[in-house]
């Protein structure tokens, strides 16, 4: 019995049909998959939650890093995770402390550490004295090396590393307040 050309060509647009379905079935499970298996971004409020409060953090004779952040500032967010492993490595040895630059509660501490971009770090020995600042997107292989550093009592190896950060846009800018923490401490004349 032979096939006849109608026929043939209906045999393969329906195999065409089966092999587009077969790699769209493939494709969409290997698609679910990776989001499956895909380590999940740390979320700033979840860490801030977890943080250790400044004022045992200061007390508590281990060295600290501070980091002042905010939920919208891109910059922090694109550091939570390296944050959250970093955390998880030192946690024995150094407080991971989260400020929000959003609520003026840390307007003192804003203008003590000079915080003008976020994210910003401050690295605090042991006794809780200033050992160096970093700001803005700081690959995790600095952070980390600070940290040992600073776990060591040496000298931190990057005490004043940069890199991009947000403008900082506090509730005092939303609410109209006069007090600007990029000001440090200036008076604005309106």
């Amino acid at each position: 019995m032979s096939v006849n050309s109608s026929e043939s060509e209906g045999l393969a647009q329906r195999l065409r049909n089966f092999v587009v379905v077969t790699v769209a079935v493939v494709l969409s499970v290997a698609v679910v998959l990776g989001l499956q298996t895909r380590t999940p971004s740390a979320s700033l409020s979840d860490m801030a939650e977890a943080s250790v409060p400044l004022n045992q953090a200061i007390t508590n004779g281990k060295p600290t890093l501070v980091e002042f952040y905010a939920n919208w500032c891109t910059s922090c967010q694109a550091m939570a995770g390296d944050l959250q492993q970093l955390k998880h490595e030192y946690q024995q040895d150094v407080n991971f402390v989260m400020l929000n630059v959003d609520n003026s509660k840390w307007l003192p501490e804003m203008l003590h550490y000079r915080v003008d971009g976020i994210p910003h770090f401050a690295f605090l020995d042991q006794s809780g004295n200033d050992a160096g600042a970093a700001m803005g997107e700081i690959p995790r292989a600095v952070l980390a090396d600070n940290l040992t550093a600073l776990v060591a009592g040496e000298k931190l190896p990057y005490a004043q590393a940069e890199g991009q950060t947000s403008d900082v846009e506090t509730a005092l800018e939303a609410s109209g307040a006069p007090d600007d923490p990029r000001s440090h401490g200036a008076q604005v004349v309106q």
